[in-house]
């Protein structure tokens, strides 16, 4: 009997896989492997948020493989050598993996086609990572892909994205083939203490309840801080543990203001990817540069190191901050504003807050984190590149009663109402009400002032793309 591999990296479920599908058809068995990638660790991407999501992603996948007959194969090590190796071992002619769409993603996929070629085995690679069209599928005159979100989320929504295939009855694995163990969250140090349980199961229950009785007020309230109203859906989209396809399906199928509010959600991810896609260097380069004479890591050690651990003395940055750090997630509102301030008040370069965010999130995606943080600092694909979001005013109008606040900052527990969000200004030696709480790092308007002096300074933007 013929033998595929498939090869799982970001789509760590059994609903919804065409790789998966496409390597049973005709009764094939496969060997459905995960490699632990050595590159990832060496790249720094190999957080512990992540790891501990991973470990609970590999386990579910594991427990759903055997209810249908099969096992997932762990290997650790270089990809292109563990895959090469599986499938020599299993006699397989061919691998099949999802596409991708990171500079590192690319090359891995161009390494392992040549390494399976000189074998004499082929690789097939299925569109999975997008909702609706996969990148560069959609493509305006004289360029390879949007550069603005509103034209393409136009074309956007007149496609129509396959329809979502069902998990497989059964899964035959050929036997003899080894594995590693598979790794345990209990294992790990520094996971972030509120982070949540990785696995489809998961991911397919949080799917259920946010659509029966989440998504409905979605559009009325994504931005209420203390509301926590939004789907908490990015984690599992990033593991693949919910296949965007299938989100988008269900969504559409709700229906209402807040699903087509969601829905466009989901259209400014497949944004991104289809950006990155086509310009990789954007993971650490500017998109469209503003000639910015950032403040370096070094030079604004104390305000960097300040704006980390929540003590920047904006209390809705520090609520932000702390949550991240807690929960290994933050509210989508939140990551504008501590992005802002770092990039614009602060004045210090994107790389250093897309890292750190990196470090902690666990839906630390590469397109979505890094485009998003080249949006908020204006050197990506925003239509108003040198817009600054004042963290006071943002505040009053997404947690007006302050709860957001008082609840990740309890140094401000005791101040009432709106006026928790007014930086602390220490009078002489009166304390918060329920303790140290540090002054304000930055004068919001000396900061503004400064930012629209170095915007000023630089040299002229190229024209934007289109």
């Amino acid at each position: 009997m013929p033998v595929c591999v498939v090869l799982f990296t970001a789509d760590l479920r059994l609903h919804d896989h065409p790789p998966l599908r496409a390597a049973l058809s005709g009764g094939r068995e496969v060997v459905p492997l995960f490699v632990r990638d050595r590159g990832v660790a060496e790249a720094g991407f190999a957080v512990p948020n992540r790891l501990a999501f991973l470990a609970d992603c590999l386990r579910d996948l594991d427990t759903g493989l055997r209810e249908r007959g099969g096992r997932l194969v762990v290997r650790c090590g270089d990809v292109v050598e563990e895959v090469c190796r599986v499938a020599a071992e299993a006699g397989a002619a061919e691998v099949h993996m999802a596409a991708d769409v990171s500079a590192y993603a690319q090359r891995r996929e161009r390494r392992l086609r040549r390494a399976l070629a000189a074998d004499g085995r082929s690789l097939h690679v299925h569109d999975t990572v997008t909702a609706a069209v996969p990148p560069g599928a959609l493509t305006p005159a004289a360029s390879d892909h949007f550069a603005v979100f509103t034209p393409y989320f136009r074309q956007w929504s007149r496609q129509r994205p396959r329809q979502p295939l069902a998990a497989p009855r059964s899964v035959r694995v050929p036997e003899g083939i080894g594995s590693a163990e598979l790794p345990a969250r209990a294992a790990l140090p520094d996971v972030s203490p509120g982070l949540g349980a990785g696995g489809e199961r998961a991911g397919r229950r949080r799917l259920t309840a946010w659509l029966r009785s989440g998504v409905g007020g979605y559009e009325d309230r994504h931005d209420d801080l203390a509301g926590d109203a939004t789907s908490r859906l990015s984690p599992h989209l990033h593991f693949g543990t919910l296949s965007p396809v299938e989100v988008l399906h269900r969504a559409r199928q709700a229906g209402g203001p807040g699903a087509e509010a969601f829905v466009r959600q989901l259209a400014w991810r497949d944004f991104h990817r289809q950006v990155l896609a086509a310009r990789p260097a954007a993971a650490t380069a500017d998109y469209r540069t503003r000639h910015d004479s950032w403040r370096s890591e070094q030079e604004a050690r104390e305000d960097v190191e300040a704006w980390r651990e929540g003590r920047t003395g904006y209390p809705v940055v520090d609520a932000g901050m702390r949550q991240l750090r807690h929960e290994g997630w933050m509210h989508n509102r939140a990551r504008l504003l501590t992005a802002s301030f770092l990039t614009k008040t602060l004045y210090v370069d994107w790389r250093v807050g897309a890292r750190h965010f990196l470090d902690l999130l666990v839906d630390g995606d590469v397109a979505s984190n890094q485009l998003n943080w080249q949006w908020v600092a204006g050197t990506g694909t925003d239509t108003r590149p040198n817009r600054v979001l004042n963290p006071v005013r943002q505040a009053r109008r997404y947690d007006p009663d302050g709860a957001y606040v008082r609840r990740w900052v309890p140094e401000l527990a005791g101040i009432e109402g709106a006026a928790v969000h007014e930086p602390w200004k220490p009078r002489g030696a009166e304390p918060t009400p329920a303790g140290p709480y540090p002054a304000p790092v930055v004068d919001l308007a000396e900061a503004l002032t400064r930012f629209r002096r170095a915007r000023e300074n630089a040299r002229p933007a190229p024209a934007a793309q289109t």
